[in-house]
């Protein structure tokens, strides 16, 4: 049964999305699409038109931003259109952030959920997934679990919505995840936008790929892809680090301002009126 006080009978419906390349839609791609991406809101966006037309969609999520990006370029912004739900991911970035202080992060954390609960939205947070990427990272595990377990009792203590992604186990099948190893491909994304909605009570039909089990590489096999996943992504992000650049410094919101989702044909029809070069592009 779908929660009364998130699809109301009457009333504003107005889903702002939160956050950085989880939130954005990385991994997803779709060219017809603001930023070239497509992503788990935005199919939860669809669904949620589709359950009850009248809902506005908002995404603000921009690849690569930290925690204090979120606060400072989105928290203003989605205060003013007076949501009704809020999905937040943050933090993710500054956990690779090995001079964050993670304490300090999660007290910024608990205080930007404590201002998108005042504003009386359905707010729904997420843990963070354990990815393996390399034994290289193994020794942030530590500091991945110390955010999932301020998150499960931060969304506790303010009665927001859990999406405990930690505990996802389809995720560890590597046809859930993009080629950077790092962002959900289009399988996983659709997963995820299901998990959401669960979790709101929202009806769909989006259900786990039914794959065969993946092929064993073999040796060669797998030092190709270690040698191609090395100069296609981690070469590419030392080098944007040095420069103090990310992937995010020229990107805009790709639904900076609440748009009606039609019912039927979802984004992708009210993108198709928008010429290319668009600001909101």
């Amino acid at each position: 049964m779908v929660p009364e006080t998130l699809l109301p009978d009457s009333g504003r419906r107005v889903f702002v999305a939160l956050g950085d390349s989880f939130t954005e839609g990385v991994g997803d791609r779709d060219e017809r699409l603001p930023n070239g991406v497509r992503g788990w809101a935005d199919r939860v966006a669809e669904k949620l038109a589709k359950a009850q037309p009248g809902w506005r969609y908002a995404n603000l999520a921009i690849r690569s931003k930290r925690l204090r990006h979120v606060i400072g370029e989105q928290l203003e912004p989605a205060l003013t259109m007076r949501p009704t739900l809020v999905t937040l991911y943050a933090g993710g970035n500054d956990i690779l952030d090995l001079k964050t202080d993670m304490a300090v992060l999660m007290d910024d954390y608990e205080k930007l959920v404590a201002q998108l609960t005042d504003t009386g939205a359905t707010l729904v947070l997420f843990t963070g997934f354990d990815v393996k990427v390399s034994a290289l990272l193994e020794p942030l595990k530590k500091r991945n679990t110390f955010y999932n377990q301020k998150v499960r009792a931060i969304a506790a203590k303010y009665g927001a919505v859990l999406v405990d992604y930690w505990c996802l186990d389809a995720f560890h099948d590597r046809r859930m995840w993009d080629s950077d190893r790092l962002h959900m491909s289009k399988a996983g994304h659709k997963y995820l936008a299901g998990q959401v909605l669960d979790q709101l009570g929202v009806p769909h039909k989006i259900r786990l790929k039914d794959w065969e089990p993946p092929a064993k590489l073999s040796l060669r096999e797998w030092e190709q892809h270690q040698r191609r996943w090395i100069h296609d992504w981690v070469l590419p992000l030392f080098g944007r680090k040095l420069r103090g650049v990310t992937l995010g410094d020229q990107l805009t919101p790709r639904w900076p301002e609440p748009v009606k989702v039609p019912p039927k044909g979802g984004l992708k029809k009210l993108a198709a009126k928008y010429p290319a070069g668009s600001a909101w592009r």
